[in-house]
């Protein structure tokens, strides 16, 4: 496998993989995180689109304190239109739980249904771009109850 798709729904910017891929063109990063000026590690501006040869390959579109459901939902179209158009052979989605409501750290507002939507639409685009395959993993999350109902939606989704 060459290309992957990285899709980060988790609170924090990158979770250390941004920079570290910032120059290869063959990583997708797609990453919807709270605004860096709101939360550690304050990075991941909508310029930064990848560095060199992978100019272009990289998506970070920082959300305001707040953001609930519906702005996700809002936005979450570019994200699909990136990912198709990258090719991956296979997508990796960071489903860190910490953008759920009620986190002690970080500021967004969703409910599970987010991860569930993220994960049944990078499900579908795995099925027509990457023959099915997808790895969903965890990240940040820091209320439990939080961490149990996000999870719950990702595997719910994934055994469908």
């Amino acid at each position: 496998m060459h290309r992957i798709a990285y899709v980060d729904i988790d609170a924090h910017h990158g979770d250390g993989v941004y920079y570290a891929f910032a120059e290869d063109p063959e990583l997708i990063f797609a990453d919807l995180h709270e605004d860096g000026r709101f939360l550690y590690p304050g990075t991941g501006d909508a310029s930064e689109t990848g560095s060199g040869a992978a100019l272009g390959t990289k998506l970070n579109i920082p959300m305001p304190p707040g953001a609930d459901d519906a702005t996700f939902l809002r936005v979450w179209p570019r994200v699909e239109e990136f990912v198709r158009a990258g090719k991956p052979e296979i997508i990796l989605l960071q489903a860190g739980a910490d953008s759920i409501g009620g986190d002690p750290l970080t500021h967004l507002q969703y409910t599970p249904a987010v991860h569930a939507h993220a994960t049944r639409r990078l499900r579908v685009l795995a099925d027509e771009l990457c023959g099915g395959r997808i790895i969903a993993t965890g990240g940040g999350g820091y209320n439990r109850a939080n961490l149990a109902a996000a999870w719950c939606a990702v595997v719910e989704v994934l055994l469908e």
